[in-house]
């Protein structure tokens, strides 16, 4: 609810993962996602785009990439569709600072939940 909560960097593990479609439909977010397909010309590369309810855009993610997102105003409200069913068993993620990806996330972080604030990060 709060300006500056953060939530990710998340992905599904194979064979589970996911392809999402991030929608911010109350107030305004900034999305990032990181390639993690080993084999991509963008591997290890992160992109990062401002969703609001006033822009109307929607974030395309393919399987392979992991997904997080920060509030930009508070009280926003965040849609996702997923092609697949979520499965538990297969949840992951990289710590939101993590140095090996450098992420400028355009807001300080307020909120995060202890469980991502405890990921593991993949810089050694």
């Amino acid at each position: 609810h709060l300006k500056g909560t953060l939530r990710g960097l998340h992905y599904q593990a194979a064979p589970y993962e996911e392809v999402k479609l991030v929608r911010c439909t109350r107030g305004s977010i900034y999305d990032v996602i990181i390639d993690l397909r080993e084999n991509s010309k963008t591997f290890q590369q992160w992109f990062g785009a401002e969703l609001s309810e006033e822009n109307g855009i929607s974030l395309y993610i393919p399987e392979g990439f992991a997904h997080g997102f920060i509030t930009l105003q508070a009280d926003s409200e965040v849609l996702y569709q997923m092609d697949r069913v979520y499965e538990p068993a297969a949840a992951r993620g990289i710590r939101w600072d993590d140095s090996l990806f450098d992420i400028d996330w355009t807001a300080d972080v307020v909120c995060i939940s202890d469980k991502d604030a405890n990921l593991e990060k993949l810089a050694a």
